[in-house]
């Protein structure tokens, strides 16, 4: 796990590190110059591939005439000329070529750094473009313009504003023309546009240099702290973004990076130390609630009790399934057993249950009886109660599942249809006392909480409703965030596209439960949320173990039980 911060918090953890440590601006920006300067180099000289070069043609300056102008003057030709040799030199000349694009703030000027310090270090050709309004660089910005221009460099004014293209040909100069072209040769493109304060739409001549950055497939973008364009708290695209191959970030890694569709365009992230003191860190999150991504569990699981027995190991009750859903139930049930619950009761209509029983070797499934209860009391015979997979949304079926959260005392993992009949009743959820997990999609949650989609800031929006609910809330999607009562969340960055079929979030389901249930993983405090953290993790890592094996197209939530046994044996603590 790593620890994240917001904007807010970073900015503030920067002020007090230079304010109240005296810690030198220049020098965070130095360090942190330097990690995207070795990003950059790593990219150009990998160590198993010498650099080379790609063959260029020139077809470019054809797009700027049509095709009833009249023949190019000789001032015209010549320029044609010109850059034809920018472009076909790169079959002559292999030095790579570095293009860093500049923004007016501290972002912009960890970029003027970078160009220097690549310069510098020479074997590679570097151009660095301002983009914005110079009456807004910050005075550490201009001293790195100093330094750049003392070392032999220039800061050039990037001023394309591709809004409007239609209008294009006739705004572009000859010398906007030629850096065009030269970007259309580069190797490697350093994005230093906007920080972590980014809340607005990228528009102007900012959206023409991201445009630019995208619009060569095979450059590889190196991106400062987040890609352009990306909210770094919620990982919305704000109008347009960068795609980076490598994003450097600074301290701690940015919510935004993981979430949404941030995660997509952040590339590899990597979290670099630039010299923020550890103790002011320390100090200044120690009190604050977890916020942590999730690449892998937090621990090992511990060695099953050698003198323990199937009691000892959660007896499980999942209400389950419907007419035409008669695989969800199932998928919940063998999700819990592959986990290690000890004993799963099923309990699903009795017009499915033929087909259920014939399905089920390890689960004890059984047809649900008519009278209320009968049904309390099975439940209230367990430790763990799973409700909602393939339920349907009958009235019996809502009113079923009002009554069993209002009356069980025990852990409730509600899921699917469970988490439908809660719309409109939130009341009771809030009157629950035990551990309550729900796991919606974010359609889901938006039929509970009556919330627009798509839900742009994922992460607010699962904590508000865990802290307002006093549940555990998995806010299941792209960067699945785990959202704890007391206000800590975990965004989970395993898993993939390919688990995005049809009882996946039944396999999750069955797996929460089977970790809630085991009593020698329960601890004094209340550890549900770490608990519900890890099975969202050891899920994600079956479905990259079945991508790997079986590609994204073709996995199936039953290959994430076959994936499992090998997931927990890997995180599973070795003999004493």
């Amino acid at each position: 796990m790593f620890s994240l911060a917001t904007a807010a918090q970073m900015k503030e953890l920067d002020r007090r590190a230079i304010e109240e440590r005296g810690v030198s601006s220049l020098e965070l920006m130095e360090h942190a110059a330097q990690a995207v300067a070795d990003a950059v180099w790593k990219l150009l000289h990998p160590e198993e591939d010498g650099f080379s070069p790609v063959l260029s043609s020139f077809s470019s300056m054809m797009v700027l005439r049509k095709k009833d102008d009249p023949p190019p003057t000789d001032e015209e030709q010549r320029q044609v000329e010109e850059l034809r040799e920018i472009i076909e030199g790169k079959n002559t000349d292999p030095t790579p070529r570095v293009a860093v694009f500049c923004g007016p703030g501290n972002n912009g000027r960890d970029g003027v750094a970078c160009a220097r310090l690549l310069m510098e270090k020479g074997g590679c050709r570097v151009r660095a473009f301002f983009v914005g309004d110079r009456a807004k660089m910050t005075p550490d910005e201009k001293t790195m313009e100093n330094k750049l221009t003392a070392a032999g460099g220039r800061l050039e004014d990037f001023s394309v504003d591709m809004t409007d293209r239609s209008t294009l040909e006739a705004t572009m100069d000859y010398e906007q023309q030629k850096i065009l072209t030269w970007l259309s040769t580069c190797d490697v493109m350093v994005d230093a546009l906007f920080g972590i304060g980014l809340k607005r739409p990228v528009e102007g001549v900012f959206r023409a240099a991201v445009t630019q950055m995208r619009s060569r497939l095979s450059c590889p973008v190196v991106s400062c702290d987040v890609p352009s364009g990306v909210n770094a708290d919620t990982g919305e695209i704000l109008g347009e973004a960068v795609q980076a191959k490598v994003t450097i970030t600074f301290t701690r890694g940015k919510p935004g990076l993981y979430a949404g569709e941030g995660a997509d365009r952040a590339g590899e992230v990597r979290i670099v130390d630039i010299g923020i003191p550890h103790d002011l860190e320390y100090e200044m999150f120690r009190t604050l609630p977890r916020l942590e991504v999730v690449h892998q569990p937090d621990s090992q699981l511990p060695r099953r009790p050698g003198n323990a027995h199937k009691g000892d190991f959660g007896k499980i009750f999942i209400l389950a399934g419907s007419e035409g859903c008669t695989g969800a139930p199932v998928l919940a049930a063998r999700a819990a057993l592959r986990t290690g619950a000890g004993l799963v009761y099923l309990g699903v209509p009795r017009d499915i249950y033929p087909v259920v029983a014939v399905k089920c070797d390890e689960a004890m499934p059984f047809p649900l009886p008519e009278n209320y209860p009968a049904i309390l009391e099975k439940a209230r015979r367990c430790d763990v109660a799973v409700i909602g997979p393939g339920l349907g949304r009958s009235s019996r079926a809502e009113e079923l599942v009002l009554s069993l959260l209002a009356d069980l005392d025990i852990p409730v993992v509600l899921d699917a249809d469970g988490i439908n009949a809660l719309a409109g009743h939130i009341d009771v959820l809030d009157r629950r006392r035990a551990a309550t997990v729900l796991t919606p999609h974010e359609g889901e949650f938006a039929r509970l909480t009556g919330c627009e989609l798509p839900v742009k800031d994922r992460l607010s929006a699962a904590r508000d409703f865990a802290r307002a609910h006093g549940c555990v809330l998995v806010l299941k999607g792209r960067g699945t965030v785990t959202a704890a009562p007391e206000g800590s969340a975990w965004i989970n960055a395993t898993g993939n596209p390919g688990m995005a079929k049809g009882g996946s979030g039944d396999v999750l389901a069955g797996m929460i439960a089977a970790l809630l249930g085991q009593k020698h993983l329960r601890q004094e405090r209340d550890n549900t949320p770490e608990l519900v953290t890890a099975a969202v993790c050891f899920h994600g890592l079956a479905g990259d173990l079945c991508a790997r094996k079986l590609g994204e197209y073709a996995m199936l939530p039953t290959d994430l039980l076959e994936a499992l046994p090998e997931i927990l044996r890997q995180w599973t603590a070795d003999e004493p």
